[in-house]
């Protein structure tokens, strides 16, 4: 595309068929940035059928600014429980309390005012600066990325930031004179329904007249995708200890599940030593008797391999240490509590 004319007839094809063939999303009958906000976050990483339902819990218990930036931390997570990269749930609360404060609790309205907003980043903010405020400012995700390498028939590695950068510029030059909103939740859905990363339905593509990759038969080749990424596998011995019909889980006050509850788990070569070290902790003496089964959790870039043994705390616990988050629940008060997905894996094996 390289002229005028030829981006005008592009945003007509793709906006058109984007009234008719576009998804009915809960988010999509709303312009208010908060709502919109929510579900960009809830979408990073997590299918769309997966996040209808969170999306309209969550905004139901906490509608607006104000509300998630006074929510009780744990009433927070456990809304976003099931979702997984909770950091992200975090840094909304964390910008919700930069809202009230910086901006009086009205949500920042620019690209440039909304990027700079706790957990907001340059696919984020061009979401809501051009679906709520109407910005020309164009998405960059993997489908965007996607359809760019194929319009242009471009060869660029799009998991490196340089092609992320370039393919932006292009974006942002297609998307002026248009209504931004229609336009980059049309290429969007463009990318999840016909331009898709194996067998493009390029029949039925709207743009396909514009597409070089497709004239060129090479659409089955892009985007060029390649990723140096590996994962790094952990073995835990994981315990479900039980005391007067209480189970033991302790609040994760940083790393990968900060803010959620789990059990205790220790990278150990046996249940004796696993004991040593709880005791070395918690100044509790607990006996691991029985073993249940390895319970695999896969992660973006780690493997958790957790050993489930049923265990029991042999001594009476002091008053707990509020400085490490312990107590002792009971079944029911472990289901409000916003507990990681890979320990709910685990207590599946509670008797």
């Amino acid at each position: 595309m390289c002229n005028l004319m030829d981006i005008e007839k592009f945003q007509k094809n793709l906006i058109e068929w984007y009234k008719k063939e576009g998804r009915d999303l809960p988010w999509r009958h709303t312009r208010d940035p908060y709502a919109i906000w929510v579900s960009e976050i809830m979408l990073q990483q997590t299918q769309v059928d997966t996040v209808k339902k969170y999306y309209t819990r969550f905004l139901r218990t906490l509608p607006d600014i104000a509300s998630l930036a006074e929510a009780d931390e744990d009433l927070v997570f456990k809304l976003w429980e099931g979702l997984g990269y909770y950091r992200r749930v975090r840094h909304m609360q964390e910008a919700a309390r930069q809202i009230m404060t910086e901006y009086g609790g009205h949500f920042p309205e620019t690209y440039d005012t909304i990027i700079r907003l706790k957990g907001i980043g340059a696919y984020t903010s061009s979401a809501i600066s051009s679906i709520a405020f109407g910005q020309e400012k164009g998405v960059i995700d993997g489908n965007t990325l996607r359809i760019l390498s194929r319009i242009y028939d471009r060869q660029d590695n799009i998991a490196l930031e340089k092609t992320k950068k370039a393919y932006q510029l292009l974006m942002d030059e297609l998307i002026q004179g248009t209504d931004p909103s229609m336009f980059n939740q049309g290429m969007m859905d463009l990318g999840a329904g016909i331009c898709t990363p194996r067998h493009p339905d390029c029949e039925h593509c709207p743009v396909r007249s514009f597409c070089k990759a497709h004239a060129a038969g090479t659409e089955c080749l892009l985007p060029v995708n390649i990723k140096n990424t590996s994962k790094t596998d952990l073995y835990y011995i994981t315990a479900i200890l039980k005391k007067d019909g209480k189970y033991f889980l302790i609040k994760n006050n940083d790393g990968l599940l900060e803010n959620l509850y789990g059990f205790v788990q220790y990278e150990v070569e046996s249940p004796v030593s696993f004991e040593e070290m709880f005791y070395e902790n918690y100044g509790l003496s607990v006996r691991l008797y029985e073993y249940c089964k390895e319970i695999k959790h896969v992660f973006s870039h780690r493997i958790w391999h957790m050993n489930v043994y049923l265990g029991e705390i042999m001594d009476t616990p002091e008053p707990m240490n509020e400085s490490l988050s312990v107590c002792l629940y009971t079944e029911s008060e472990m289901a409000e509590l916003p507990i990681s997905t890979a320990h709910r894996k685990v207590c599946t094996q509670i008797p």
